[in-house]
């Protein structure tokens, strides 16, 4: 990877209207993978759009918009690909993945679903911890 071009694209990233930095992590990863390429405007052929699907305990404290049956029901219109992420996807020829990481429902196996669940939601933080350390860290 050359130092040259790392430098150029991080110059590059930190010139678009934004933030400079913003975007953290993916910053980083957009500057090694041009200069990787050797190409300030690299193509990326192979696009993947994951999408980590859980439901949270704190739903119970009335903090978000919609009840946690809700999750289900995104995740099921995601896989028949009527979401918003599935457009964005269609938009830029990228794939859809959703990783089911913790929703409070069994997903029969699909084509676009990963089933790798840390629990079946996390608990409501205001009670007490919302996962164990094992659930967390994966240990």
């Amino acid at each position: 990877m050359s130092k040259d071009y790392l430098d150029r694209a991080k110059l590059k990233m930190d010139s678009l209207t934004k933030p400079q930095e913003s975007l953290g992590l993916l910053e980083v990863i957009a500057q090694r993978y041009a200069a990787i390429a050797e190409d300030m405007n690299p193509s990326v052929s192979r696009k993947v759009i994951f999408t980590f699907a859980g439901d949270h305990g704190v739903v119970e404290e009335g903090v978000s918009a919609f009840p946690k049956g809700v999750t289900i029901q995104m995740v099921m219109n995601m896989l028949a690909g009527g979401a918003a992420v599935n457009v964005f996807a269609r938009h830029v020829g990228a794939k859809v993945v959703i990783v089911d990481i913790g929703v409070d429902h069994d997903f029969t196996s699909a084509q676009g679903l990963v089933i790798n669940k840390v629990g079946y939601g996390t608990k409501n933080f205001t009670q007490g911890p919302a996962m164990t350390y094992e659930q967390a860290y994966g240990q």
